[in-house]
């Protein structure tokens, strides 16, 4: 198994910091808030990977930079990227697989709002909102791609069906109230609550046996896994489909 260590500076968009056995997990794009690219499409599915497979880590806390969780697009890197899409169908489920595949209980850290891969933000076992925060697809439907990479599947898991594809199909935005009401979040806090509130929840759960929190996390998220393995592969092939439609 890996330590912090062997990836502390192994990547562009991922931060981490450890305080004993709680890991923090911080995404950003040079020290400010996340901006969706293909680097960070590629690198975050390894990112979960490393953390998967780190002995020392009994919590995660998975937390944005800034103002935001993730709100904006380098839409000229995509672009110009022009990965061929067995890579991105590649990337894309490993994204979302490897995420669900770390074995110890997940805090999110919203701070704000979550419009691009927000189902990266809701995937955790427990998630916190900052009272600024709101939730969007805004990258998919609107501008003419499939919702086909993992996000059809989290919002209509979360929403109930046809709230969840009201939501897709609109561009529907919800705001922490109603991400709460909806059950989609915890709690709605200010920003400068959030983190010290996510620390409070982790440090307690860390007092718990490292094989209680691995096998709980386990059977926590048995659901979402069969989730991903049924629709998520050929979800991001519809979305490949789409694209080449265009």
């Amino acid at each position: 198994m890996t330590r912090l260590d062997d990836y502390q500076d192994k990547y562009r968009h991922v931060a981490f910091e450890r305080n004993e056995s709680v890991l923090e997990v911080r995404l950003h794009t040079d020290g400010g808030p996340l901006v969706w690219s293909p680097a960070a499409h590629r690198e975050l599915g390894d990112a979960f990977a490393d953390i998967a497979a780190d002995a020392e880590t009994k919590v995660v806390i998975l937390a944005g930079t800034g103002d935001s969780f993730i709100a904006s697009m380098d839409t000229q890197a995509f672009i110009n990227d022009a990965a061929p899409w067995d890579v991105i169908w590649w990337e894309g489920k490993r994204l979302l697989t490897n995420l669900i595949d770390i074995e110890v209980p997940v805090i999110g850290v919203i701070n704000g709002p979550a419009t691009v891969h927000s189902e990266i933000a809701v995937l955790s076992d427990i998630v916190l909102a900052a009272d600024t925060t709101v939730f969007a697809d805004a990258p998919h439907f609107a501008y003419g791609t499939v919702p086909g990479d993992g996000i059809h599947l989290v919002w209509q898991h979360l929403l109930g069906t046809n709230r969840g594809r009201y939501f897709l199909l609109t561009a529907q935005t919800l705001s922490a109230r109603d991400a709460l009401e909806f059950g989609v979040v915890n709690e709605v806090l200010p920003l400068a609550e959030l983190l010290p509130r996510a620390r409070v929840l982790a440090n307690d759960l860390a007092t718990r046996p490292l094989s209680v929190l691995r096998y709980t996390r386990t059977a926590l998220t048995m659901q979402l896994r069969r989730l991903l393995l049924d629709g998520l592969s050929h979800g991001l092939a519809l979305e490949g489909c789409g694209t080449m439609r265009r």
